[in-house]
């Protein structure tokens, strides 16, 4: 089962710094990196979130500001209960989502949100236990590329070059890592996904007459 101890116990293998007494990374800061990792490997395989939020009757703006940490909306449904459902083509700015459609809703109604999120590693996991190891390879070349950086101009216990081995094994790790990402075969998904076909003209209003086609 995926946890955060058992992550940053990964990550300190393959950093070498096993022993407890002399650790050269703190918990706090591996806890920083693995939790870069998880955000970078959350835009390749994103957390799917399905949210409902209400309307304000006689407008078309709705906040989203309660579904975070969000990286992107993909779709909304409304009005709710159609099957097939009803998705309708909408404009986001910042935590506003806005319904494109001819006349906004009438009632306080609900709109089902579909979303993209940041995994979490802290209390609940919410990615596959299979995918640990992606992570904590994430992690240990972040890791070791800012230990490298910091210990450039500072007395290394391990010699002049103890730095430039940090930065190659960082920069080593950080190629395996996004290699990997773009391995995950949700990152095909999510490229590859469409929730609805878009119209090309949107709003279309039927009180005009086109003329002769």
């Amino acid at each position: 089962m995926s946890s955060l101890a058992a992550i940053r116990a990964n990550v300190r293998k393959d950093l070498h710094d096993e022993d407890s007494a002399a650790y050269r990374w703190t918990d706090a800061v591996l806890q920083r990196h693995i939790e870069r990792a998880l955000r970078e490997y959350s835009f390749f395989a994103p957390l799917e979130k399905k949210n409902t939020v209400v309307t304000v009757a006689g407008t078309r703006d709705i906040s989203i500001a309660a579904l975070v940490p969000r990286l992107r909306v993909l779709a909304a449904e409304w009005p709710t209960g159609n099957y097939p459902p009803t998705f309708v083509p909408f404009t986001l700015w910042a935590d506003t989502l806005t319904l494109d459609v001819a006349s906004p809703p009438a009632a306080v109604e609900n709109v089902i949100v579909l979303w993209h999120g940041v995994h979490t590693i802290n209390g609940t996991v919410s990615f596959s236990a299979g995918d640990d190891d992606v992570i904590a390879i994430g992690a240990a070349g972040f890791a070791a590329t800012d230990w490298s950086s910091y210990a450039i101009n500072r007395v290394n216990v391990g010699g002049e070059g103890a730095w430039g081995r940090y930065e190659e094994f960082g920069r080593r790790r950080t190629e395996e890592f996004f290699d990997r990402l773009k391995k995950l075969p949700q990152y095909s998904r999510v490229r590859g996904s469409r929730i609805y076909t878009p119209d090309d003209v949107r709003l279309r209003s039927q009180t005009t007459d086109p003329g002769p086609v």
